[in-house]
């Protein structure tokens, strides 16, 4: 059984929704944490919604935010917990989308998945195994889970951009290349990147600049 997952959303500046970019978050952050940069990207995007859901767990290490699946290294969970956690946040978020898409009257391909660090994890394991290819994925100083099951388990190959810190201390920067390697290897062939020079684990305008473009090509805007 899927959890309902609480967001925040922004309403296109135009009135109409013509898109979305669906953010989501880091460990132990919210909805909210993402859903600030809607106020740089809305005006070049101005047809599109912004929604930010909050992972559906309460994160141990941060009272006041919340995880999409535990990570054992940070809050001594198992794998096992860890793997559990994941399968289920993936069902949680696959039914979050579908219902977005109904309620707005989206196609997949209007659709743009937006993540940062942990949001990344998921938006990368997520958008290959739908049905339907979403526009694009933009993933923000994460890292590719089970590379290893991922050619078996490909169902469509979205667009992804791929953009990291080179000082990221959270996240490792090679998380990057051994991602767009991968994603290769499985035969994308819409795989861009991008460094953020001198940029730790966050997100550094020139790489929001990057993300906008992408976005906006993605979406044929």
């Amino acid at each position: 059984m899927t959890r309902v997952l609480n967001a925040e959303r922004r309403e296109p500046v135009s009135g109409e929704t013509r898109s979305a970019v669906v953010f989501l978050h880091g460990y132990g952050a919210n909805g909210a944490d993402l859903l600030g940069l809607a106020d740089p990207l809305g005006e070049h995007l101005p047809d599109t919604l912004f929604v930010a859901p909050d992972a559906p767990e309460a994160c141990a290490g941060a009272p006041m935010g919340f995880q999409w699946f535990p990570i054992p290294w940070i809050d001594n969970s198992s794998e096992e917990e860890a793997e559990r956690g994941m399968t289920q946040a993936v069902d949680d978020l696959n039914a979050f989308l579908d219902a977005l898409m109904v309620d707005e009257d989206l196609l997949p391909e209007q659709v743009v998945l937006f993540g940062f660090s942990q949001g990344t994890m998921m938006a990368l394991h997520v958008a290959p195994r739908r049905e339907d290819a979403v526009a694009g994925v933009v993933a923000f100083s994460g890292r590719l889970l089970s590379p290893e099951s991922l050619k078996d388990e490909i169902v469509v190959r979205p667009p992804v951009l791929l953009v990291h810190g080179d000082a990221d201390d959270v996240v490792p920067p090679q998380s990057l290349p051994q991602a767009a390697e991968t994603l290769q290897e499985a035969g994308w062939t819409d795989v861009f990147a991008h460094i953020m020079k001198g940029t730790g684990h966050g997100i550094a305008p020139d790489g929001l600049s990057v993300a906008l473009a992408f976005m906006r090509d993605k979406l044929g805007l």
